[in-house]
């Protein structure tokens, strides 16, 4: 071969090794959408999206590198949800992640192709979101926290411990909450072994939380067992205040209400189930269908006691309690 058709065949190997070495680059710098669909607000949910983003850096996705999250917020209200969802679809992302029951009926009702992954506060089966929990079989997968009804009547009785001569107890619900019908109904079965009646009392909105905790000092409840919602979330710090002010011991579903100076909360840690969902989307991003994924139920519950809002109610934590406790606030 001539020098001249030597240079050229050097030539032609480094362009098409430089065409393939872009092409190669192309490929690695590919970025997965993620639509994020929340009932709360922004603020109100920055440790969950926090421990989200660690769960996804742990499986090698990192925003701003090989992963985008279009972020939704509904304010607390449930109506939102369906045109979000359908925003989301519209954006095209590769997998909508949502925090709450409705959220992923809502996105399930938005798109049947576009994989959905939920940390789910009801029964998925029983609402038709997937077909078992072994074998989900459409699109939707992720975890539930279900078995949050079935430790209802867990917290009824913590309830009664902590409170001595108890004999009623209010329940605080969202009605429009998928779940607070079954919640109710499973604090009334747990209260009727232990002796002690249910107030139920409905709030749909934060303007009501006032006239909802004076109707529970009307009707003398010496304890309130708050269920999960998005109102009840977004308004935590409220609930705090309150409660104090109507010197009402109150029990809630996770740690991040006892923070704010609530008192007492017995239920997964939602921390845990955010990071979680890091598995899922990394699966799902790597070609595995939801319909392959088993959705998981928590096995670690945790209670947590604020011992300075205690003191406040003037109430001593019995070594029943304590001895239960995770996680003692000073």
């Amino acid at each position: 071969m001539s020098l001249t058709g030597s240079r050229l065949a050097t030539a032609v190997a480094l362009l098409l090794l430089a065409a393939a070495l872009v092409a190669e680059a192309q490929q690695e710098v590919k970025v997965a959408r993620i639509g994020l669909l929340g009932i709360t607000s922004r603020e109100a949910s920055l440790e969950g999206l926090e421990a989200l983003r660690q769960g996804l850096r742990e499986r090698g996705w990192v925003e701003g590198q090989n992963i985008v999250i279009e972020e939704r917020w509904a304010q607390g209200k449930v109506e939102r949800l369906a045109n979000i969802a359908a925003e989301l679809v519209l954006l095209k992302v590769d997998v909508i992640l949502t925090g709450n029951h409705a959220g992923a009926l809502a996105a399930k009702n938005a798109t049947m192709t576009i994989p959905v992954v939920m940390i789910a506060g009801d029964d998925p089966v029983r609402s038709g979101l997937v077909a078992s929990l072994a074998r989900p079989g459409g699109n939707v997968t992720g975890l539930t926290s279900v078995v949050d009804v079935g430790i209802i009547g867990k917290q009824v009785q913590m309830l009664t411990e902590l409170v001595p001569n108890l004999s009623r107890v209010a329940v605080l619900r969202d009605p429009a909450d998928l779940l607070a019908a079954t919640a109710l109904s499973e604090a009334e079965r747990a209260a009727r072994s232990l002796r002690v009646r249910i107030q139920a009392v409905d709030v749909r909105g934060p303007d009501e939380l006032e006239r909802a905790f004076a109707a529970m000092t009307k009707e003398r409840a010496g304890a309130v067992l708050v269920l999960r919602g998005g109102i009840f979330f977004l308004h935590r710090s409220r609930l705090a205040t309150l409660a104090a002010k109507h010197k009402l011991p109150a029990i809630f579903m996770d740690r991040r209400w006892v923070e704010v100076g609530c008192l007492m909360s017995y239920g997964a840690d939602p921390l845990d189930l955010f990071r979680r969902v890091g598995f899922y989307v990394d699966k799902i991003l790597k070609g595995t269908k939801p319909a392959d994924l088993p959705v998981e139920q928590p096995t670690r519950f945790e209670l947590v006691i604020n011992r300075k809002t205690a003191r406040a109610l003037g109430l001593t934590i019995p070594p029943s309690l304590l001895l239960q406790a995770n996680q003692i606030i000073e």
